[in-house]
């Protein structure tokens, strides 16, 4: 698994570095000192695993993943226990204190060998009888798969539409496309998933595609390539 590790003390940056090299499985891509510095070598190496500071100047590790397009996994290192509870918003897979031990270390690579990482299979999709739980920024909601509209990406967050409500989920738009039932939620675009029961009408677009224009008035356009697919979908 490919590795970058982000810690702003350049001490404990080269300490971890040099830790992680007693580890055949894990390769070391790049090591940076500010998450606007971790970006460019995100952009350029798509690491399957960051060792992630929290607390650095000016930006924050949380403020790092959630600028990014995916969601890789993530072993969290801090001086700081207050961040433990908003770590699991994310793909964390431990939560190492510093100063980080080779114990502590070692348990945590066992942690990240054996999680499970392989995508959702189709058997574990929901139905539409099913409820998601959603909490944003300590606002709790059960929602019915049903009541949900579309689903929107905003970068590592999905935004989700439902009633009068929408919440963010943190988690990509890919993610959630595996787990939702085929016949019902389609991908319209690269940035949306309809529920296709949440669909007032369909209309040809003007260049290419369809226009659908969703029941709280929303017209999201649907991809010349994807409308092939909806029209076998729907049968018209």
């Amino acid at each position: 698994m490919k590795v970058i590790v982000v810690e702003d003390s350049r001490l404990a940056r080269e300490g971890l570095v040099n830790m992680l090299k007693a580890y055949p499985n894990l390769q070391v891509v790049g090591a940076a000192d500010h998450p606007s510095t971790a970006k460019i070598l995100i952009k350029e190496s798509r690491p399957d695993v960051l060792f992630l500071d929290i607390h650095m100047p000016g930006e924050s590790g949380f403020d790092l993943l959630d600028s990014l397009e995916y969601s890789p996994k993530v072993i969290f290192t801090t001086a700081y226990t207050e961040y433990a509870s908003r770590s699991f918003d994310y793909s964390t897979v431990d939560y190492l204190l510093k100063p980080i031990s080779h114990e502590r270390l070692a348990k945590a690579i066992h942690k990240l060998k054996t999680k499970e990482v392989v995508p959702i299979t189709s058997s574990e999709r929901l139905d539409m009888g099913n409820k998601i739980f959603i909490n944003d920024s300590g606002r709790c909601f059960l929602v019915p798969l049903d009541t949900i509209h579309y689903f929107e990406s905003c970068k590592n967050h999905v935004k989700v539409y439902f009633e009068k409500n929408n919440e963010f989920i943190r988690k990509p738009l890919n993610d959630l496309e595996d787990r939702l039932p085929l016949k019902y939620f389609f991908r319209a675009n690269r940035q949306f998933i309809i529920n296709l029961q949440a669909v007032a009408r369909i209309d040809e677009a003007v260049q290419s595609g369809f226009d659908a224009t969703m029941i709280d008035g929303r017209i999201i356009d649907i991809s010349r390539r994807n409308a092939t697919a909806l029209k076998d979908l729907m049968c018209f």
